[in-house]
C-alpha cells in the first residue's frame, strides 16, 4: 500500500509538472493553433487534425456511426435519430466552408405512408450497393431493433426498400452495435450483453453455455445487468440477404465494434465494468483475437471467469479503464507503416485512440498498445479511414457536443503512390488453427479421431479450436476415447468436452477417472490449473460427488493448498469448499489477513495509471482508488469462505469477520463497498443463531450506510427555510457573485438530501443514478439545473425502470434488480436500493421501460439560496476543493 500511495502522489506531481512544461513550451517554440476544436488534439509528428462539421451547432444530434457509400460520401447516424449523409471536400481544403449535409428519409413501410422515425442506430455499414444499420430499442424509435437493409431500387439517389433481415432484442448502450464485411463476403455484426441472442441457423460456440463458476455468485448490488444472462455480448455472420445466421463468438460484456486485419482475422474491443474496479473479478477493457467458436467468460455479477480458464480464451492484450466505441484496421489508410498496420481502438471516456501493434505468436497475435490521438475533451463515438486515405471520426454520444474531424500525415501523397501490399505471412500455426475450425460448423464421421491429438497440441488456441470441433460431434462417437486417454493435457481438454456435450449420466465416471489417473504431484502448474477448472466445471453442472468421490478429491489436492500461486489457490480453494474439505476452512482464515496480490494482479489496475494525468477532473478518481488498493486475493477467497459450511470454530470464525470491517477500509468501484457487503452477509447465514448480533457487529454492520452500497455518514441537513426553485429562479441565484462558497457544507448537502445515496461524486456513494464526477466538466449550470429539477427530460437506459403489466390489469413500476426461475426482483426506493419485492413472472403480461426517472422531483426544494449555491458549487467543482470556485474573490 505504501508503494501505491507514493505511485499516486508522483503522478499527481509529474501532472503538475507536465502541466506547467507544457504551457511554457507552447509559448516559446510551438505555433499556436487558433481552432479550439482541433487544438486540444495531441497527434504524432507529421499528422494533422481537421474539424470539418459540428452536428450539435447545426441541431442534427450527437453522431455515434459513420460509413462510407461506393460514391465516397460519408453516411452518419444521430444516436437519437436520424441518418445524414455528407460530401467531403478534398484534404487541405478550406474547413470553414459548410458541408453540404442531406438528411435522409427511411422508406415508408407502406406506399404514401409517414416515414418512420429512427433512434439508436448504433452501426451502419455500406455493402453490397446498400446501407446496412443496426438499431437498438429506444422510446423515440418507430422501428424495431434488429439488422435493416435500405436499398436505392430505382438509382434515383434515394434509399426506397427498406427490409428487416434480423429483428433483436436489446436497446441502449448495450444492444446491437456495429457492422462490417468480412473478407470471406459475410456481413459481421456484434452486439452488447443486453441483447438477447436470437435463434442462430448454425453455432461455431455450442450452445451449451452455463455460469459453470462454483464461486458464491453475487449481483451486482447497484442492480446493473442482473437480470443478464450467458452468454453475454456476441458476434455473429449472415451473407448479403441474411438467409442464414451463424454465431461466431460469445463471452463478452459491451463490444462496440469489430475489425479485420491484412491476415483475415477478426478482433473487437470489450469494455471493462467499472463499478468492479478494486475487486478480483474486475476486467479491464481489453482487445480479443476473435476466433471461430470463441469464448471470452463475461458472467453477470462476480462470476466473471478467469482469464486462466481453459473452457475460454485470453485477451490479446488488456488495456485498462474506459469506455470502447470503435475498433478499426488502418490498413487502407495513407500513414506510415507502423501506424497502417494496427488497430486503432477509440476510447470515449478519456479521449484516447489506441494504436495496437499485432505481432504474430503461434496462433494468435501479441499486442503492444501507444496512443496515436487524444484530447480532452473528446468523447470518440466512431470512425472510418475514407476514400482518401484519411481517418475520420467523431465525438459525441449521449447529446453531448458531436464533432467531425479529418486526420491525415503531411505525406499522404507520397505514401498513397506507394505499395501496400501487406508483406505479413500468415503462421503455419494460425493456418492449423483455421484448419481445425473447418469443423466447428457440422458432425461429420472421424472428425474426433482427427482432432484428437490437437488436444495436447502446444499452442493454447489451437486446443481449443480443436476441443470445439470434437464438441461438435455426436458425444457416442468419441466417449470412450475420453475414458482411455492417458495423457494429462488431452485427458482434461477432453473431459471438459465431455461435461459440456455429455450431460450428468458421465459424472462418476469422469470424476473417478481424473482421480484415479491423475498424480497431481507430477503435474505443472498449468496443468493442475485446469484439472481443477474440469472438477469445478464437472461441480457446477453435475452436482457435487459422492462421499467417497469427495474424500478422493480431497486427498487429491488438499495437500497442494498453498500453492504459492494466487490463481491456482483461488481455484483450489474454490474446489475443496465445494466438496465440504474439513481442513481448508481453518487454513485459509489463518493466512487471510497476510496474502498479498501479485503482481500481474496490482497490474490490472495500475495499467490506469496513466488516465489519472489525461483527465484531471476522472481521473483523480483513479488515483483515489489506487492509493487504496483492496487486497484482491483475500477478497476472493474471503468470498469463496461465504459459502463454506464445515470446518468453523468460534476462533477461526472471529477472525474470518474481522476481517469484513477491515476490508470496508479500502477504495474501490462503485460497487464494491456493496459486494463487500453481501458476501460478509452470506457468510452471516452460517453463524449459530445465538451469535448472529455478536458476527454482526463485529464484521462491520454498522459502518454501512442505508443504501447498502456505500459507508455511514453523519452530517447536518439543510436548514431552509426551502422553496420551489424552478430553473429559472435557480439560475438566477447561483449566477449572483455574493457570498463565497463552502466545499464541506456542499458535500454535507450532497449527502443530507441524499444526493450520495443514488449517485456518485469521486468514487463515493451509490450507483442508482449516473456518476456525478464529471458533470461540471461537460455541462452547463442550467443543464444540471434541468436535470435535477425535471429529471424525466432525459433518463439514461443505465438507470432506467421498468413498468410491469399485469394479469389483473394493475401495473408495478421498479428498477429490475435480478430474477429466479419464478419472480422478477425489483427495487422501488431509490434511498434503499437493497429493499427488494418479487414480482411473480407468471403474473407479468408485459414489460416496458418507463419513462419516468427513478430520481424524486424537488430534490432542491428544501434548501435555501445559500445552501443552494453550496450544492451546485460542490456539484459543478466535481468535488474537487481546489477548483476556482472557492478561491477568495
Amino acid at each position: 500500500m505504501i508503494k501505491t500511495n507514493n505511485t499516486v502522489g508522483m503522478l499527481c506531481s509529474l501532472f503538475l509538472l507536465l502541466l506547467v512544461s507544457s504551457c511554457n513550451q507552447s509559448k516559446e517554440t510551438e505555433p499556436k493553433d487558433l481552432n479550439p476544436k482541433t487544438a486540444k488534439i495531441v497527434l504524432p509528428d507529421g499528422f494533422v487534425a481537421e474539424h470539418l462539421y459540428s452536428p450539435s451547432d447545426n441541431e442534427e444530434g450527437s453522431w455515434v456511426a459513420m460509413t462510407f457509400d461506393d460514391k465516397g460520401r460519408m453516411i452518419t447516424s444521430d444516436q437519437y435519430g436520424g441518418l445524414f449523409r455528407i460530401e467531403l471536400p478534398p484534404i487541405g481544403s478550406d474547413t470553414t466552408v459548410k458541408l453540404k449535409v442531406e438528411k435522409l428519409e427511411l422508406p415508408s413501410k407502406e406506399e404514401g405512408g409517414e416515414k418512420p422515425k429512427i433512434g439508436y442506430a448504433h452501426g451502419l455499414l455500406w455493402a453490397y450497393n446498400s446501407l446496412y444499420m443496426m438499431v437498438a430499442e429506444s422510446p423515440g424509435s418507430e422501428l424495431e431493433a434488429g439488422l435493416y437493409r435500405l436499398q436505392d431500387l430505382d438509382n434515383d439517389d434515394k434509399l426506397d426498400k427498406m427490409t428487416k433481415m434480423l429483428p433483436l432484442k436489446g436497446g441502449g448502450e448495450h444492444g446491437p452495435h456495429s457492422i462490417v464485411l468480412g473478407p470471406d463476403s459475410s456481413v459481421y455484426i456484434v452486439a452488447g450483453n443486453h441483447t438477447d441472442l436470437p435463434k442462430m441457423d448454425a453455432y461455431r460456440l455450442p450452445p451449451t453455455w452455463k455460469r459453470d463458476n462454483l464461486f458464491p455468485h453475487i449481483l451486482d448490488p447497484q442492480g446493473h445487468a442482473t437480470d443478464r444472462l450467458e452468454p453475454g455480448g456476441w458476434i455473429a455472420k449472415t451473407d448479403a440477404e441474411g438467409s442464414k445466421w451463424e454465431l461466431v463468438s460469445a463471452g463478452y460484456r459491451n463490444p462496440y465494434d469489430i475489425a479485420f486485419n491484412d491476415d483475415g482475422e477478426l478482433f473487437t474491443y470489450d469494455a471493462d465494468m467499472e463499478w468492479d474496479f478494486g475487486l478480483p473479478w474486475y476486467r479491464p477493457t481489453r482487445i480479443c483475437h476473435v476466433t471461430s467458436g470463441s469464448e471470452f467468460g463475461w458472467r453477470t455479477g462476480n462470476a466473471k471467469w478467469s482469464p486462466s480458464y481453459l473452457d475460454n480464451l485470453p485477451a490479446t492484450l488488456n488495456i485498462g479503464q474506459g469506455s470502447p466505441t470503435n475498433l478499426l484496421y488502418a490498413g487502407s489508410a495513407n500513414f506510415p507503416d507502423n501506424f497502417r498496420n494496427s488497430l486503432l481502438a477509440f476510447d470515449w471516456s478519456f479521449g484516447i485512440i489506441y494504436s495496437i501493434k499485432l505481432t504474430p505468436e503461434g496462433a494468435t497475435y501479441s499486442a503492444k498498445a501507444e496512443e496515436f490521438l487524444s484530447g480532452a475533451p473528446l468523447p470518440l463515438t466512431d470512425g472510418e479511414i475514407g476514400h482518401d486515405g484519411a481517418l475520420y471520426f467523431l465525438t459525441g454520444g449521449r447529446r453531448l457536443e458531436s464533432d467531425l474531424y479529418r486526420v491525415y500525415h503531411k505525406d499522404h501523397q507520397k505514401i498513397a503512390k506507394k505499395s501496400k501490399t501487406n508483406k505479413s505471412k500468415v503462421s503455419d500455426d494460425i493456418k492449423l488453427r483455421r484448419e481445425i475450425e473447418q469443423y466447428h460448423v457440422a458432425s461429420a464421421p472421424g472428425t474426433a479421431e482427427k482432432m484428437w491429438d490437437y488436444l495436447g497440441h502446444k499452442d493454447r488456441f489451437i486446443r481449443y479450436a480443436a476441443r470445439i470441433a470434437i464438441e461438435h460431434q455426436p458425444v457416442d462417437s468419441w466417449k470412450d476415447l475420453v475414458f482411455a486417454e492417458k495423457d494429462v493435457t488431452k485427458l482434461t481438454g477432453a473431459a471438459l468436452a465431455l461435461v459440456r456435450a455429455g450431460g450428468e449420466s458421465f459424472k462418476e465416471q469422469i470424476l473417478t477417472k481424473l482421480t484415479k489417473d491423475i498424480v497431481v504431484n507430477d503435474l505443472s502448474k498449468e496443468a493442475l490449473q485446469d484439472l481443477l477448472r474440469v472438477y469445478e466445471v464437472a461441480i457446477f453442472r453435475m452436482g457435487k460427488p459422492d462421499a467417497e468421490t469427495k474424500n478422493l478429491i480431497s486427498q487429491q489436492l488438499s495437500a497442494k493448498y498453498p500453492s504459492n500461486d494466487n490463481l491456482l489457490d483461488r481455484e483450489l480453494v474454490k474446489v475443496l469448499v465445494s466438496i465440504d474439505d474439513d481442513a481448508i476452512v481453518s487454513k485459509v482464515v489463518a493466512a487471510l489477513p497476510t496474502l498479498k496480490d501479485n503482481e500481474k494482479d496490482v497490474d490490472n489496475f495500475m495499467n490506469s495509471a496513466d488516465l489519472i494525468l489525461r483527465n484531471p477532473q476522472y481521473g483523480l478518481d483513479i488515483a483515489d482508488m489506487l492509493a487504496n488498493i483492496p487486497p484482491a486475493q483475500q477478497i476472493y477467497l474471503a468470498t469463496m469462505l461465504s459459502a463454506a459450511e464445515t470446518g468453523w470454530t468460534k476462533q477461526n470464525q472471529d477472525e474470518y469477520f474481522k476481517w469484513y470491517h477491515t476490508a470496508f477500509g479500502y477504495k474501490g468501484g462503485n460497487s464494491y463497498i456493496g459486494f463487500i457487503d453481501k458476501a460478509r452477509k452470506m457468510a452471516l447465514q452460517h453463524v449459530p443463531k445465538d451469535q448472529f448480533a455478536y458476527f454482526n457487529k463485529l464484521s462491520g454492520d454498522s459502518l454501512i450506510g442505508q443504501s447498502g452500497n456505500r459507508l455511514a455518514e453523519k452530517v447536518e441537513g439543510p436548514k431552509g427555510p426551502g422553496q420551489k426553485w424552478e430553473i429559472d429562479s435557480a439560475l438566477k441565484v447561483i449566477n449572483e457573485n455574493s457570498g463565497e462558497r463552502d466545499f464541506k457544507r456542499g458535500r454535507e448537502l450532497f449527502i443530507a438530501v441524499k444526493c450520495g445515496s443514488c449517485h456518485t461524486m469521486k468514487g463515493e456513494g451509490g450507483s442508482v443514478g449516473p456518476d456525478l464526477t464529471q458533470l461540471g466538466t461537460r455541462f452547463s449550470t442550467k443543464d444540471m439545473l434541468e436535470a435535477i429539477i425535471e429529471p424525466n427530460k432525459v433518463i439514461s437506459d443505465q438507470y432506467e425502470s421498468k413498468v410491469f403489466h399485469l394479469k389483473d390489469g394493475t401495473s408495478v413500476l421498479g428498477r429490475l434488480m435480478g430474477e429466479n426461475d419464478k419472480n422478477y426482483i425489483i427495487s422501488q426506493n431509490p434511498y434503499a436500493p437493497q429493499v427488494t419485492r418479487d414480482v411473480k413472472k407468471n403474473q407479468v403480461v408485459d414489460i416496458k421501460v418507463s419513462e419516468v426517472s427513478i430520481m424524486p422531483p424537488g430534490s432542491l426544494n428544501m434548501l435555501n439560496a445559500d445552501e443552494l449555491k453550496n450544492i451546485m458549487a460542490y456539484l459543478m467543482s466535481g468535488a474537487n476543493e481546489n477548483h476556482e470556485l472557492y478561491q477568495k474573490k
